[in-house]
């Protein structure tokens, strides 16, 4: 579900973040400038930093035409 609590809080996924560009750093507008893996209190989930996972592909290589005969 993607509204759901975020199952690991880090500033990456934080609402109040931002990343800093070429580093790995975040700039928070409550803390300041912290690393994308720390937590703080402030910590509030936005569900638009999360980056979904890729579906698999099918492998068709394996099918033929007979198997989806009825």
């Amino acid at each position: 579900m993607i509204y759901r609590e975020c199952e690991n809080p880090k500033c990456f996924f934080c609402a109040y973040s931002a990343p800093l560009a070429a580093t790995t750093d975040m700039i928070c507008s409550k803390t300041g400038i912290v690393c994308e893996n720390s937590i703080c209190k402030k910590f509030r989930y936005d569900p638009q930093k999360r980056i979904p996972k890729r579906t698999p592909k099918l492998n068709t290589d394996k099918f033929s035409a007979e198997d989806f005969a009825l």
